[in-house]
């Protein structure tokens, strides 16, 4: 694979995860609420659900789901459900004042599912992959399937170095409000806040 073609598609792909989205919105969300590990299990999470996404599209099932309306209604009302869900807990969680500091090693493979589910059942993603992959791809080399595969590890090697900036820098902060006992509480409203305004885009959002 030419190098030219190589940076050009890792230049787009870090400006389209730097884009506000639901991922990185997730992760920042996870940092701030309870500690940059979180937000990194998190990341962890998302990037492992990426890897069903571009299988889907190097074999072509993202096709299949995007000519089926209803396949695709399907996965994007379970997806803003799970989102939904994740963001009442958020706004039940509002009244502590401290950080759970016992169970991480739970918490933490918690939320890496809770990454992985929510990558899953998020179906633009698949969309994503499926138009974005194939312009990078160069049909007269062969091996359209491997190349396309190589291009998805690629992205999601980008997007974890960018959602783990993410957890460092918000994790940064969360220590700085947290000197204040009561904006714990705050966190998780803004938690539970920014879940749920993502689980009605993606429940309300057209094909």
């Amino acid at each position: 694979m030419d190098i030219s073609v190589i940076l050009s598609f890792l230049f787009a792909a870090v400006v389209l995860t730097i884009m506000p989205g639901p991922d990185n919105l997730f992760v920042l969300a996870q940092s701030i609420s309870q500690d940059k590990r979180a937000g990194i299990a998190t990341s962890l999470g998302l990037c492992s659900g990426l890897v069903v996404h571009i299988t889907a599209a190097a074999v072509g099932i993202s096709a299949i789901l995007y000519q089926s309306s209803l396949a695709f209604s399907i996965v994007k009302y379970l997806g803003a459900a799970y989102l939904l869900y994740l963001a009442v807990q958020a706004f039940r969680e509002r009244k502590q004042s401290t950080l759970v500091k016992n169970q991480h090693k739970k918490t933490y493979r918690a939320l890496y599912r809770k990454g992985i589910i929510m990558n899953i059942l998020n179906p633009k993603v698949s969309l994503f992959f499926l138009a974005l992959l194939p312009q990078f791809v160069n049909q007269h080399a062969g091996y359209a399937a491997l190349q396309m595969v190589t291009l998805g590890v690629l992205f999601i090697i980008q997007a974890f170095l960018i959602f783990t900036a993410i957890s460092l820098f918000a994790g940064s902060i969360k220590g700085l409000l947290l000197k204040n006992s009561a904006v714990v509480g705050r966190i998780n409203m803004i938690k539970g806040v920014l879940l749920g305004i993502i689980g009605i885009q993606i429940a309300f959002s057209s094909k």
